[in-house]
């Protein structure tokens, strides 16, 4: 049996897999869940989930997805529920699937972590035809996108939004370098509600691409954990409900991320190569993982990321189209 993702061309050798996500070409079902009174969230099968929450006279969104044009399809959802403007859109990293829809809120504020803005200077324009060619079906309306999202306010460790009324408060903190090094989360304190971004999954693969991998395994999934929430809404995935669920999540998430560690680990101190250490973190990982949303398209990715990190590179490697292929290419062969 050929691995998941190949196929036999007619002389009946192994052809490579489609690049990334280049092949995902289904559309996914979406669900809008109502998580408490003006509480809620948009998820679509293992594709990024975007929330919002209700002020008193005063709409705050959370993601904003890859194009105005995706963007606009969610806001026509959220319309059905409340006329509200949107006065904060919040972006929980920098990444091009997040962002580049935000033209689409009218929104008076675009708050991100510092770090988030540099990040976008840095490599924005890079991460967008990356994560465009990677994921081209997120992408739908490309030509709509005006341009790179720059956010208009920032702050370094926590931001707290009067909601307004009774309503409390949404407080956006910063719990240490993880998925990127700019992440946020947004806390609903009086629904016990948390918007974690990708920091955790729930049953989707992690992209560590752009991952501080030791940190987001322990202080900051530590940090996350603390909240205590009981409804947990991550990247991918389902909202997760309970404590307990909760708690799964996030170690289901640490877990990914210790077994990469070990298994590329490994390798690394044994002196092997980068495709040796994709190999055997492919193997540890897919019985328990493969079957996840962009299991096959994260991987190579997250290992070539990691054994960088545990060769000293403290910051990631800039992610461009033409490596995006190299390491495809190298890893998948």
């Amino acid at each position: 049996m050929c691995p998941p993702g190949h196929r036999h061309d007619l002389e009946g050798s192994v052809a490579q897999k489609a690049f990334a996500s280049s092949a995902d070409l289904d559309e996914k079902e979406r669900t809008l869940e109502v998580l408490a009174d003006g509480v809620y969230a948009l998820t679509a099968e293992g594709d990024p989930n975007v929330g919002a929450v209700e002020g008193e006279d005063f709409v705050v969104c959370f993601e904003a997805l890859a194009t105005p044009v995706v963007a606009r399809e969610w806001l026509a959802m959220l319309r059905q529920h409340t006329d509200k403007p949107v006065r904060y859109l919040v972006l929980s990293h920098y990444h091009a699937v997040r962002v580049l829809g935000a033209s689409a809120f009218d929104a008076d504020v675009i708050v991100a972590h510092e770090n988030t803005r540099a990040l976008v200077a840095e490599r924005g324009a890079e991460d967008w035809e990356s994560e465009f060619g990677r994921m081209p079906r997120l992408a739908k309306g490309a030509d709509s996108v005006p341009g790179l999202t720059w956010p208009t306010l920032t702050f370094s460790d926590r931001l707290t939004i009067d909601l307004g009324g009774d309503r409390g408060d949404l407080v956006l903190d910063y719990c240490g370098r993880g998925h990127t090094e700019g992440d946020l989360v947004a806390w609903l304190p009086q629904h016990k509600i948390l918007f974690a971004g990708d920091l955790v999954e729930a049953e989707a693969a992690l992209y560590t691409g752009d991952a501080f991998h030791r940190e987001w395994a322990s202080s900051t999934l530590d940090r996350v954990a603390a909240y205590g929430a009981e409804q947990l809404v991550g990247g991918r995935g389902g909202v997760t409900k309970g404590r307990s669920a909760v708690g799964a999540a996030i170690d289901q998430t640490r877990e990914f991320l210790t077994v990469m560690i070990r298994e590329v680990g490994a390798v690394h101190e044994a002196g092997g190569t980068l495709k040796d250490a994709f190999d055997r973190a492919h193997a540890a990982l897919e019985p328990g993982y493969g079957h996840w949303p962009i299991f096959e398209h994260c991987l190579p990715f997250d290992v070539s990321r990691l054994w960088d990190e545990l060769s000293g590179v403290d910051r990631p490697v800039i992610w461009t189209a033409e490596r995006d292929r190299e390491v495809w290419d190298r890893l998948q062969d």
